[in-house]
């Protein structure tokens, strides 16, 4: 029998097997893997050896298979390494392991790490450190020699116009001054040769130091490249098609180009290429995070997390040819032909309600958008541009501009803060009162609630997730109110300050936001029928009539 192979200790009798394979990214854990999810958490529960390691956070990942008896059961994997390996008995094995202390990959590697090592004694010793303090010391001497010959050149000259304008010189009086000015001048040219060859000197003698170290550098790179193709040359893919593939051929195909660190090592891939090595059928997959949550990202402990976009999409894509995959949720949604209800409308733009599940503008998804639904029901507007965006699974009000001095009038305003905003949302789990309170005040009126103010910038690794990066990420302030809490839900108001992308999804799920994510946020918490988020509300002052405008939207929820 397989020892990857596991069959279910709990009892599966009456739970349904899924008809498709789940599509990996954007899910709800079919029963059978939830069931199979819960066994994996109290193994890795009894590992006490493991504590420490997995309290820092990490992915486990099942993948419901039927084997050649016609039995069903699980396999169970773990992204990356545990343990300092990539091998542990009930987990499937690596897609390739490279971590042998006696294989090409370490043995290069070790190459790698005795020229980082080299480098780091270059750069540590002695002769390195007295170079560059000759060459700042030089540097500076010559530049203060230099700085004191112009400063009595600047005195000479001062007295030599003195002399002039106080009286009438003789010819050999005058003839003197001269040679004595071009003498100066002469002199200055002298002293800057002198100490440029000094300065020259030293910096040849860092040089001679330096080619040495940049030397090594290169050499690393190449080695470096040359391990990396190696590597990626040997993670072989297969998919239910019984097709071949390595890392580089896959990710050739894609926009990256180059395979990401770390591609192939996630737990999707390992299990996929388990389950077809040795003939299992793939039911249906999930996987769910295991420890404390990254500072910048959002995972919660247990929770189940979409395959990630950069290091996976490319790879499973290939994988999956041949299986039959749910359609993605994602256009599924934006699939559905929808009447777009018109909320406000004059001659300089259109305000309104954008359903759930529907892009602002056309992307990637092969799906009507806002704007296309609108012109279809509005044959007689040729032109419609939104002023603003909403998530594609956040409804509500949206502007959308009739002229581009429209648009161009009502980006003035978005772009100066002169927009007031309130979104409405459902929250996963009860809210506690703000521990400091601010005031706020939103169309004319005074509201009393917290603050939130977390930068975000885009997770290059895994779009479209945004991360929370104190260095380099861009403000995004919030202010929000409790409205009320039933049951293990909490209904909130937001009013955001800024137009982050996923501002109000961040600050709601992050651990130094509220901790609470909105009810079926499949990226930043678990997912549902729809996304509780919906802007309600929106108000500014007419940049055309000078009126005051508030146009709100009762959400659906």
């Amino acid at each position: 029998m397989n020892s990857c192979f596991h069959h279910f200790s709990s009892s599966i009798k009456g739970l349904p097997i899924p008809r498709q394979f789940t599509f990996p990214f954007a899910y709800i854990p079919a029963k059978l893997s939830e069931v199979a999810a819960n066994e994996v958490k109290a193994y890795v529960s009894l590992h006490s050896e493991w504590h420490d390691e997995l309290a820092k956070g990490k992915m486990f990942g099942v993948l419901v298979v039927k084997n050649d008896r016609n039995e069903i059961g699980y396999l169970a994997a773990f992204s990356g390494q545990l343990a300092g390996t990539a091998t542990h008995s009930f987990f499937v094995p690596p897609v390739f392991d490279f971590l042998d202390p006696e294989g090409y990959f370490k043995c290069h590697e070790n190459e790698i790490s005795e020229i980082n090592n080299e480098i780091d004694s270059i750069q540590q010793s002695n002769a390195y450190f007295s170079a560059k303090s000759h060459l700042q010391e030089i540097t500076k001497q010559t530049e203060e020699e230099v700085e004191r010959y112009k400063l009595m050149m600047s005195v000479a000259k001062n007295r030599r116009d003195e002399m002039r304008s106080n009286q009438i010189l003789s010819a050999d009086v005058e003839k003197q001054l001269i040679a004595e000015s071009q003498f100066q001048k002469a002199e200055l040219k002298r002293i800057k040769a002198r100490v440029t060859e000094k300065v020259s000197s030293a910096k040849k003698e860092l040089n001679q130091i330096e080619n040495e170290i940049n030397a090594l550098k290169r050499k690393r790179e190449s080695l470096s490249e040359s391990l990396q193709n190696w590597l990626f040359q040997h993670f072989v893919f297969l998919n239910a098609q019984g097709e071949k593939a390595d890392l580089l051929q896959i990710f050739q195909k894609s926009s990256r180009l180059v395979p990401p660190s770390g591609a192939g090592e996630c737990c999707a891939p390992k299990l996929l290429q388990y389950a077809y090595t040795n003939g299992f059928i793939p039911i249906s997959m999930a996987e769910f995070w295991w420890g404390q949550s990254p500072k910048a990202e959002i995972r919660r402990h247990g929770e189940y997390y979409p395959a990630c976009k950069s290091k996976c999409e490319p790879i499973l894509r290939f994988m999956l040819q041949g299986l039959n995959v749910e359609n993605s949720p994602l256009l599924m949604r934006a699939s559905k032909k929808v009447r777009i209800s018109i909320l406000y409308e004059d001659d300089y733009f259109i305000a309104v309600d954008k359903p759930t599940g529907i892009l602002s503008v056309p992307g990637k998804l092969e799906a009507d958008d806002l704007i296309s639904l609108l012109l279809q029901q509005l044959p007689h507007q040729r032109f419609l541009l939104p002023v603003h965006r909403l998530d594609m699974d956040t409804s509500g009000v949206i502007l959308i501009a009739k002229s581009m001095e429209s648009f161009k009038a009502l980006q003035y305003l978005f772009e100066n803060r002169l927009v007031h905003k309130r979104y409405v949302a459902v929250l996963d789990g009860n809210l506690n009162q703000p521990a400091h309170k601010v005031s706020f005040m939103f169309h004319g009126e005074s509201h009393s609630g917290g603050l939130i103010e977390l930068p975000l910038r885009p997770d290059l690794d895994d779009r479209p997730r945004q991360l929370v990066d104190f260095n380099h990420g861009k403000p995004a302030v919030t202010y929000w109110e409790t409205v009320e809490t039933k049951g293990c839900r909490t209904k909130v108001y937001f009013y955001p300050q800024t137009g982050r992308t996923h501002q109000l999804r961040v600050h709601s799920a992050h651990q130094l936001g509220l901790d609470t994510p909105i009810v079926g946020d499949d990226l930043y918490g678990t997912s549902e029928d729809r996304l509780m988020l919906h802007a309600e509300s929106i108000s500014f002052e007419h940049p055309f009539t000078g009126q005051d405008v508030f146009i709100h939207c009762l959400p659906p929820f």
